[in-house]
């Protein structure tokens, strides 16, 4: 059986106490206190869920005894009673942190059990609505944002600073390096976190497609438009709205931006009326905006608009020194989503994540280490569990696979096997860059380090 919610009644009078307890006992695990300092000894050892209260006690009026209850580390929700139905104290009764307000004289019981249990569902609704909002602070804070290079650092002490402030950010860099997770931490740590932040990937959709979904339509604005629709800008209000890819947005679209970027006012599609947003707006590409401006495909006083503050993610293979913390990330997440117990990577691993050249940065990262987790075969990821491409690995004719990289020649003397295969390539790249290791390895498509490496592993250390 369920534990009954504990309600405590505060009322000097002992008649009225022990009738609301008779009254409230079947719903409620009742306690009774004729004055504000017992009401609080009870209340700071046992968790009241509800508490009653007359206004008028002894020493110390209910309003007081409410405020010293709303202090507590669980408050509990608050009911003043009182025979003196003025609408003063009840605006008084609710500024001190009342729940609901009674008047003694009019009192029903069921109406009291209803405003109860009324004032007792909004407190689990917001309960259940904080705990949601932490566990989204603690997902897109800053903090899991992973990295310490330079780089970072930087990212990170420009998002912080612009967060609460009401600017236009717009974030640039390539695809997969986590402009989306930059753009969510920036709405957490704003003054509008309480608020939606409504995420639009304007690539997903056609010109037409994306004015709708961005301002809304009304009913017959085009063929298909059966009923009206609000749109990202109405949905986002109060908090922000990212719009990821704005690159791709047709010149309509970009006009109708401008116009909220300069006025905060838009009209939904096949509407004349002018509605009002109140929201932040993240913008995010991988395009050259600014080159794009010069061909024409893009509004340069857009452009201007939408880079208020500008923040640039930096390419994984400009911070590999953040790649170790990033896969013993990903590894975590991975290995505990796939009921595996794998504890680290070999060294020869890490080696290779490291010196990769990740084209498709951090998601590319996340997506090895899920390939690697998924086909480990012990407590430790080893070199054969990465993808190919990653393990340095490339095919050759017959199917086999060479560590070359993807610039390294093709065309061998021999057939041998694949060390055989990959020590004649470093030969030959040695004799055409003249003994250049810098211009071999670019040549071979590994990093220099790499191919000091191969050459103490084939005994070519003189070459």
């Amino acid at each position: 059986m369920a534990e009954k919610p504990a309600l405590l009644i505060v009322d000097d009078e002992k008649p009225t106490r022990e009738g609301l307890r008779a009254a409230l006992e079947d719903r409620y695990d009742v306690y009774v206190a004729d004055d504000a300092g017992s009401a609080m000894e009870l209340m700071e050892s046992v968790a009241v869920s509800v508490l009653l209260t007359d206004f008028r006690l002894p020493k110390e009026d209910g309003l007081k005894l409410i405020a010293r209850a709303k202090s507590l580390p669980s408050p509990p929700v608050c009911i003043l009673m009182t025979a003196y139905g003025s609408e003063e104290i009840a605006v008084q009764a609710m500024k001190q942190g009342a729940d609901d307000y009674i008047a003694k004289g009019r009192m029903q019981i069921d109406e009291l059990e209803m405003r109860v249990a009324r004032a007792l569902r909004a407190q689990s609704l917001e309960q259940e609505n904080r705990v949601l909002h932490e566990h989204l602070d603690r997902k897109f804070q800053l903090k899991n944002v992973i990295g310490e290079s330079a780089v970072m650092v930087e990212v990170l002490d420009r998002a912080r600073q612009v967060a609460p402030s009401r600017a236009t950010v717009m974030i640039l860099g390539e695809s997969g390096t986590g402009k989306e997770l930059i753009a969510r931490a920036i709405h957490q740590l704003s003054p509008r976190a309480r608020n939606p932040l409504v995420t639009v990937h304007c690539a997903a959709l056609s010109p037409t497609l994306l004015e709708s979904e961005l301002f809304g339509h009304e009913r017959g604005a085009f063929t298909g438009a059966h009923e009206r629709r609000i749109g990202r800008f109405e949905q986002a209000q109060g908090g922000s709205l990212f719009l990821d890819e704005i690159g791709e947005i047709d010149v309509s679209t970009q006009v109708k931006l401008l116009r909220f970027l300069s006025e905060r006012t838009f009209e939904r599609v096949g509407s004349g009326k002018t509605l009002n947003a109140d929201i932040r707006l993240i913008a995010a590409t991988n395009k050259n905006l600014e080159a794009m401006v010069k061909e024409g495909r893009f509004r340069e006083d857009l452009y201007f608009r939408l880079r208020v503050v500008e923040i640039w993610m930096p390419p994984l293979r400009e911070r590999s020194s953040d790649i170790p913390m990033l896969a013993v990330s990903f590894l975590n997440e991975f290995a505990k989503e796939n009921s595996k117990t794998i504890s680290a990577f070999e060294p020869e691993v890490m080696r290779a994540l490291t010196e990769y050249a990740w084209p498709g940065n951090v998601r590319e990262l996340k997506t090895a280490i899920e390939h690697a987790v998924v086909l480990a075969r012990g407590g430790r990821i080893a070199l054969r569990d990465l993808p190919p491409a990653v393990q340095g690995m490339k095919a050759l004719p017959g199917g086999a696979l060479s560590e070359a990289g993807p610039n390294a020649p093709r065309e061998t003397s021999g057939s041998g096997t694949v060390r055989e295969v990959e020590k004649e390539m470093i030969v030959q790249a040695l004799k055409d860059s003249a003994g250049n290791r810098s211009a071999s390895a670019r040549k071979l498509g590994m990093s220099r380090r790499t191919l000091h490496r191969k050459l103490h592993t084939y005994g070519l250390g003189d070459l």
